[in-house]
């Protein structure tokens, strides 16, 4: 059973000219922008299109998308974008980080942007508030860079006594500092030091995972960030054969071999990402539609990783777990 449970506050719907994308087609182009894969990225582009669908717009038939990926490199985001700009798009989708959504942000200030989030979008200079954004951006705030003393409080949980818990940075993110900040604040609440491990690329990341062995760093946090999702295999196998138990922001993360994840659904915060881009090609304007926030959040558990690990679930992480991948 998966939670899924996003407040939906509906704000003002003004009119915004299809003119700002004017198109050389009868149809609309949407400008798809992310800092991940399309491969790994799949279920949630179909998640998107759902949203769109819901609004009656139809990739295809009265929409062209245009994506444009960055596999995880976040250089390539400046060219990615100015090549969907060229494309003169009517509305611009900025997934896959708080990366993305700068980009997007410097690169226009007149088309509409619909944008996922990472952390706060006010403090990150976004939006001017969460209930009426007041420029040309709108979107949803995933806040899980707020929720990281919920995580470390769980591998607590499931390997207690520890007094140190591992977290990875990907230097290249601006959302590191916050992240910093934020496991920081969340450890020292509850008692615990923290030990932080930078990686951006796969060689960092095997070299933060041999760290942790020699460390003897006994559990580890795996924040969101583009290039830990789109390695999350790999994340899963270095976590396996370094015997640290890991908890992750995605579900897809847990799928893969992690032990568990703790965090909003992903599938749905893309749905939610098209409905608000279909809206605004229907008329409503960015600046009066709230930035949405997950009010639940998931919490899923690997069983065949937590018995490989050697670990026994404690009854009261078991009893709030939402779903068990076997």
């Amino acid at each position: 059973m998966r939670r899924r449970d996003f407040l939906v506050v509906m704000g003002s719907a003004a009119a915004w000219p299809l003119a700002a994308g004017a198109q050389s087609s009868n149809k609309p182009v949407i400008g798809f922008l992310s800092a991940r894969s399309a491969k790994e990225s799949e279920h949630l582009v179909d998640a998107l299109r759902k949203g769109l669908a819901e609004h009656g717009i139809i990739e295809g038939q009265n929409a062209v998308l245009e994506y444009r990926w960055a596999d995880s490199h976040y250089e390539r985001l400046v060219g990615h974008a100015s090549d969907l700009l060229d494309r003169h798009p009517a509305v611009l989708i900025s997934v896959g980080g708080d990366m993305t959504a700068k980009v997007a942000a410097a690169a226009t200030h007149t088309i509409p942007i619909v944008a996922v989030f990472i952390g706060d979008p006010v403090e990150g200079g976004f939006v001017a508030s969460l209930s009426r954004p007041g420029g040309n951006i709108a979107g949803v705030s995933n806040v899980n860079a707020v929720i990281e003393a919920k995580r470390i409080g769980l591998l607590r949980d499931v390997k207690p006594g520890i007094d140190t818990v591992g977290a990875l940075l990907n230097p290249d993110s601006i959302t590191a500092v916050t992240q910093r900040r934020d496991i920081e604040e969340a450890a020292r609440t509850i008692g615990l030091k923290v030990e932080f491990l930078e990686a951006r690329n796969h060689p960092e990341l095997d070299a933060a995972f041999k760290s942790i062995v020699e460390k003897r760093i006994p559990a580890l946090l795996v924040p969101a960030d583009a290039f830990f999702a789109a390695t999350r295999d790999r994340l899963a196998e270095l976590a396996a054969s370094s015997r640290v138990p890991a908890i992750y922001s995605l579900r897809e993360s847990v799928v893969a071999g992690g032990l568990m994840s703790y965090g909003n659904d992903l599938p749905d915060t893309y749905r939610l990402i098209g409905t608000y881009a279909a809206r605004i090609l229907k008329g409503a304007k960015p600046a009066d539609l709230p930035v949405l926030q997950p009010t639940k959040f998931e919490f899923v558990l690997n069983r065949k990783t937590a018995n490989a690990l050697e670990l026994t679930i404690p009854l009261n992480v078991l009893s709030i777990v939402d779903e068990v991948i076997e």
